[in-house]
């Protein structure tokens, strides 16, 4: 009877303790998300996750139809869809934009953190807020500019070739990214202020045991 022996594991309390706890998943599935967010704030946390969940799986099922149709054109009838690869282009851009916001939801964003990682979490938790914070701002600054950019495209009436419609139908998803990115980093330092402890996102808590010298 060897270590592997079921027998054996069954036996195991370590083993035990472990099948108890209930598996996490590290993923949230939008369209059943509930907001730790009191109030009105959290009516704007679930819009913004429904409004993300919306976005992101209209663009990928599109475009999939999309290319599976040009495929389909050009192999079998000889012919490929005149106008598949701007819709393409104009989907890449929405779930990009979507994306950005979706991956701050779930803290999936890139993060420089030496120095974070390096304070004890009293510091850390300020820290985080002023993170969050900053870029908030610097999210909707970019909503301001990428506004302005939409509205000057908008105005020199250019057309896409195969599509015909205006360039700015394309790009309007800049700005609306950019400001549920920003909203979502805005209530993740509103839920850092409120709850005690440390959130990478509205949704995602910091992956620290408490005396902060190891990763969990």
């Amino acid at each position: 009877m060897n270590a592997d022996d079921p027998r054996l594991r069954a036996a195991d309390p370590d083993v035990i303790a472990d099948a108890q706890v209930p598996g996490v998943d590290d993923d949230i599935d939008d369209s059943a998300y509930v907001s730790g967010l009191p109030g009105v704030l959290g009516t704007i946390d679930v819009a913004i996750a429904k409004i993300e969940a919306v976005l992101l799986a209209a663009g990928v099922l599109l475009m999939a139809l999309n290319t599976v149709a040009n495929v389909v054109g050009r192999y079998l009838l000889g012919e490929s869809l005149f106008f598949s690869e701007e819709l393409n282009q104009a989907l890449i851009i929405l779930i990009t934009f979507a994306g950005i916001s979706y991956a701050a939801r779930h803290g999936r964003h890139i993060r420089m953190s030496a120095i974070f990682d390096a304070l004890a979490p009293p510091l850390r938790k300020p820290l985080m807020v002023a993170i969050a914070v900053i870029t908030a701002a610097a999210m909707f600054l970019l909503c301001w500019y990428s506004v302005d950019y939409v509205t000057t495209q908008a105005s020199r009436g250019r057309l896409l070739p195969a599509l015909q419609i205006p360039v700015w139908y394309i790009i309007v998803w800049a700005p609306l990214g950019f400001f549920l990115t920003g909203l979502q980093y805005a209530l993740t330092a509103i839920k850092n202020v409120i709850h005690a402890d440390i959130w990478l996102s509205t949704s995602t808590m910091e992956g620290y045991d408490n005396d902060g010298e190891e990763e969990v």
